[in-house]
């Protein structure tokens, strides 16, 4: 009898066992269908190449940040690059834009300080400095 009692002790220990064993999601009653409202994330516009390269410049982590153009609208020219790099030795980073008609300088120095005046006359100056 005692062989008999220890095989029935033992089965109703793995029924009990089993049936304990279930897991949290199965053990909870079963909720209606609910929709899952989800805020829609606004579509972000791709970069335009400008900037896209203003980021790159910012990126940098320089303290001003000036973009350069030709009054009359074209395209850089050799001279004209040579000019900025003659009275604006103080920027680091340049990266032209904008098919080259637009140069983007990234610089540490305040050019205020410098020759920014001289550059104005030759040049449309924006500062797009984020003090």
């Amino acid at each position: 009898m005692n062989t008999l009692s220890a095989i029935v002790l033992c089965i109703a220990c793995l029924i009990l066992g089993a049936g304990c064993s279930k897991s949290a999601t199965q053990s909870t009653p079963a909720q209606p269908n609910e929709a899952v409202q989800t805020q829609p994330t606004p579509n972000r516009s791709p970069l335009t190449k400008f900037e896209s390269d203003l980021q790159f410049v910012r990126n940098g982590l320089y303290t001003y940040i000036w973009v350069f153009s030709r009054k009359d609208g074209k395209p850089f020219d050799r001279e004209d690059a040579a000019y900025l790099r003659k009275n604006a030795p103080q920027v680091v980073d340049w990266v032209g834009t904008d098919e080259g008609k637009r140069f983007i300088g990234g610089t540490n120095f305040d050019l205020e300080q410098g020759n920014l005046e001289l550059l104005r006359k030759r040049f449309v100056v924006e500062d797009f400095s984020a003090r």
